[in-house]
């Protein structure tokens, strides 16, 4: 019998280190970057933690994860044990491994990272959910529940949709989800490089879920096939977590040249296409030698070391505040910067130039300095004046954050908006219709993945709460 390890011992073993594909080679292809823990390597991570009372980390997770027991059953080198808790929790964990940003949710709560470095809770979760789909036969299938006789539509197979799918089919519940693309995954697979999430793992996650009876409709847009009306006679309860697809314009001049994307476009063509990837893809993209990503966001993130891939000689971010006050995960600026990618801080787009046919050439900036801060808590931006200068760029990509789509909600005059176009509901998830639910960005607005999932959970259970 091994004997048990004191926290002295824990609390000596220091925090084990992602493996990385080097960026000389990444920054050519999309191969995943974070390679993921050695088993050794992640039990020993799992050791490190000490099993705290009041399990802060749990608190700091939007969708509950049981984070202590999962991590101690792989601590004792239980993984069917730890992975059977995680899949129960967590309806896409081997995704939130890899896209949650941790160190700003559980890690940041973790009571290790008080006096040193947190317990690294989100490569655990991404070793436990590989694993987990690696010996699937091993843990055996998760048996559906017996039908409970409702019907629930769900509208976007993005994160919110696939996690409260997955809560309502154990509840029992008939599951339809309605997506508009043509495959699942919603932003997962559309708006997600492959360099750090593998469609395979999305298959895999969305395949589980079918396992436990949910249905999946593609190529069905609510709003244009189907209203949320019709939705609403047809089942008995629906919940709304189509995202937020609409691209917020720059409104500067030269917007409507050719070789501007939105983050939107640019990634879906990409991710979702194969443009620029694949030999046979149908779609186009415009690779560029001088690319310009405006922004300081993930999805900006994304969007510049997906230029680099395709080719980019030059592949910059324009942001007009200091890196300091970037909402990127530090791992993604990190890895950006590796691969070549070039960091314009205090920097504003205020025009997109052409030589007169119609194509961008490049972009006019203004140099900024930092303010008082603004109604976010960062210091605002203010224009230096006479700073401004022109940065080559025949590829621009407007990454500064999208709104709601009004395609469903054109269709739906009774249900309830806020200013900016989202749904309005409560904690729940409950619209002012009886019956319609929603969560995601389709009324935060752009967020996390995490978020948008702890949305869909939470409104999962007030659906069957509703229904019951």
């Amino acid at each position: 019998m091994t004997t048990p390890m004191t926290t002295k011992e824990r609390l000596a073993i220091d925090r084990a280190r992602m493996p990385e594909l080097a960026a000389t080679i990444r920054s050519a292809n999309f191969e995943e970057v974070n390679r993921g823990l050695a088993e050794d390597d992640a039990i020993r991570e799992a050791q490190r933690c000490i099993q705290c009372k009041n399990r802060q980390c749990v608190e700091g997770c939007p969708v509950g994860v049981s984070i202590p027991e999962f991590i101690g059953l792989l601590a004792d080198n239980d993984l069917p044990g730890a992975a059977r808790i995680l899949q129960h929790d967590n309806a896409l964990p081997a995704v939130c491994g890899r896209v949650c940003p941790q160190e700003s949710q559980c890690e940041a709560k973790c009571v290790r990272g008080i006096k040193g470095e947190a317990v690294a809770i989100g490569y655990l979760e991404r070793f436990v959910a590989d694993w987990a789909m690696k010996n699937a036969a091993r843990l055996g299938a998760e048996t559906p529940p017996p039908p409970a006789g409702k019907r629930v539509a769900i509208v976007g197979c993005g994160p919110a949709g696939l996690t409260a799918a997955g809560e309502l089919a154990r509840a029992g519940h008939g599951v339809v989800i309605f997506e508009a693309l043509h495959d699942t995954g919603g932003v997962l697979r559309y708006g997600i490089p492959e360099f750090r999430l593998p469609k395979a793992i999305i298959d895999v996650e969305v395949d589980r879920l079918r396992a436990l009876g949910v249905m999946i409709e593609c190529n069905v847009i609510i709003g244009k096939t189907l209203t949320l009306a019709q939705l609403r006679q047809e089942f008995d309860a629906v919940f709304i977590a189509n995202g937020a697809g609409l691209p917020t314009m720059l409104n500067i001049p030269g917007e409507n040249l050719k070789g501007v994307y939105s983050a939107n476009e640019y990634l879906t063509r990409v991710n979702l296409m194969g443009a620029g990837r694949l030999a046979e893809a149908s779609t186009p993209i415009i690779k560029g030698r001088n690319v310009a990503v405006i922004g300081g966001g993930n999805t900006a993130m994304d969007c510049v070391r997906t230029a680099r891939r395709l080719g980019a000689e030059r592949a910059m971010i324009i942001y007009r505040r200091s890196e300091a006050e970037m909402p990127a995960r530090v791992e993604e600026i990190k890895h950006a910067k590796e691969e070549g990618v070039e960091f314009l801080m205090l920097t504003a787009p205020v025009a997109i130039l052409s030589e007169g046919d119609g194509w961008a050439t490049s972009l006019r900036c203004q140099r900024m300095e930092l303010g008082e801060p603004d109604a976010s808590g960062r210091r605002k931006p203010v224009p230096v004046e006479g700073a401004q200068y022109d940065v080559p760029a025949d590829v621009i990509v407007n990454a500064v954050g999208t709104g709601a789509n009004p395609l469903l909600t054109a269709t739906a005059p009774d249900l309830a908006l806020n200013k900016w176009g989202n749904i309005v509901a409560d904690e729940n998830g409950l619209t002012n219709i009886e019956g319609v639910f929603a969560g995601g960005d389709i009324v935060r607005g752009g967020a996390t993945v995490i978020l948008a999932m702890g949305d869909g959970k939470q409104a999962a259970a007030a659906i069957s709460a509703f229904l019951s």
